[in-house]
């Protein structure tokens, strides 16, 4: 049973930087396609980066584009999502969840497709 369990949130000012990471048990994680979604309260979570199996491929909000970079590190088992030029409107709690795939280049950035979640950590931008 893959178990997902995300780090690396906290405090930080605007303009600063943040690395989240998503290590996984039980299972290889490059079996999954992984994404990272960011939830506001009374908001919908929302998709901000994707990874495919095979690395090749992902996708972003576009919120996020050239701010935001996501990898994987198979030796660890974890994916990674780094967050740059950090903004007020990134705070929120952000989570990994994994996906299976017959396709090791696609993922997707809708919440619905994802059935394994990790917990969540806060990220907090303010001045």
């Amino acid at each position: 049973q893959l178990q997902l369990v995300e780090s690396g949130g906290g405090l930080v000012q605007p303009g600063g930087s943040l690395r989240l990471s998503c290590a996984a048990s039980g299972v290889t994680l490059d079996d999954y396609a992984v994404g990272w979604f960011r939830q506001v309260p009374g908001e919908e979570r929302e998709g901000v980066f994707c990874i495919s199996r095979s690395g090749r491929i992902n996708d972003y909000a576009n919120s996020v584009k050239g701010r935001f970079t996501i990898s994987r590190d198979s030796a660890k088992n974890t994916v990674f999502l780094q967050m740059n030029s950090l903004k007020l409107e990134d705070t929120g709690v952000y989570y990994c969840a994994a996906m299976t795939l017959n396709n090791p280049d696609t993922c997707y950035r809708l919440y619905v497709a994802y059935s394994y979640w990790g917990q969540g950590t806060q990220v907090t931008v303010s001045s």
